[in-house]
């Protein structure tokens, strides 16, 4: 009896992963993001025709699974109330004013929208108030190759990362008299991004507390600024090789990665120097010591 139990309990343990696994169904887990759309009159009529695109972010009182919410101020307001506009708006719902948007969500909702629709890649635009003007802010400094310019409204930001925001025009709004979000909390991120960037406006009204979006967004001088501009691109000048020669050799960074720049047919490529089986990118220089590797990717090598 004894010798009978234990192999049925060597048995029973040998099967124990299996029926564990047996009982393992599949499921998904589907994060959705509801926002309004806005065509323009006329969308449509020529489909060779690329439409400028405005992205705006909505406050943290809108924040909810009710989308009708978000037509409470800015843009969506205004359609809502018959105002036409020559662009595409896109208005997207945070879930809770707690988590507020995320920024990774958004650039693909972004991608997906340009996709789906007749987007001018070079004119997209990102705009929000108060919450939404926090994640103006930081949309644009993960993302800064996909928007042409911004206007961030009663918000604030990171700004030890301002150096991303060189290649944007930016125009921020706020409220002399904010309560809620202290006008410093813009003036901060203007500050440091002129240090990289003149293309800048600062508007404070003086007399405006926390909804200095109301005069902002019912301003049609606001949207013609923002119809003005593209997003930069870098334009390829034309360096002599002794010079570009001079850049060659290893480099690496503050963590020691290393990367090898050569110089081959008068042009300039990094890789990892590992020979044939490398992966290596052209660097070109739109100045005499910046280098970019994609006209529309604001990453530069700068050489010192």
């Amino acid at each position: 009896m004894t010798q009978s139990y234990k192999r049925t309990g060597l048995l029973f343990l040998f099967l124990l992963p299996l029926l564990l696994n047996a009982q393992q169904t599949a499921r998904k887990f589907v994060q959705k993001t509801q926002y309004l759309l806005y065509l323009p009159d006329g969308y449509g009529t020529d489909t060779s025709m690329r439409w400028p695109l405005v992205m705006f972010l909505h406050g943290s009182g809108e924040s909810s699974d009710n989308l009708e919410k978000v037509k409470t101020h800015g843009p969506p307001k205004l359609v809502a109330a018959g105002k036409k506009f020559p662009f595409i708006v896109i208005s997207p719902q945070a879930w809770s004013a707690h988590e507020g948007y995320q920024p990774e969500v958004l650039y693909k909702l972004l991608e997906d929208v340009k996709k789906k629709y007749h987007v001018d890649d070079d004119r997209v635009y990102l705009t929000g108030l108060s919450m939404g003007g926090y994640e103006t802010w930081e949309v644009v400094q993960k993302h800064p190759e996909a928007f042409a310019a911004i206007t961030p409204t009663s918000g604030g930001g990171d700004a030890g990362k301002a150096w991303q925001l060189r290649h944007l025009s930016i125009w921020c709004f706020h409220g002399a008299k904010d309560d809620v979000v202290p006008v410093k909390e813009s003036q901060q991120m203007v500050d440091s991004a002129r240090k990289y960037n003149q293309d800048i406006q600062f508007t404070i009204y003086p007399a405006a507390n926390h909804n200095s979006w109301e005069v902002t967004y019912n301003n049609d001088s606001v949207y013609a600024w923002l119809l003005s501009k593209k997003r930069s691109k870098y334009t390829a000048m034309a360096v002599p090789e002794n010079q570009l020669k001079a850049f060659t050799g290893w480099y690496c960074d503050k963590d020691m990665d290393t990367v090898q720049i050569e110089l081959e047919n008068g042009k300039l490529h990094a890789g990892n120097g590992k020979g044939k089986s490398e992966e290596r990118i052209e660097i070109k220089p739109p100045s005499a010591t910046h280098y970019f590797n994609s006209e529309n990717d604001p990453t530069e090598v700068i050489f010192q």
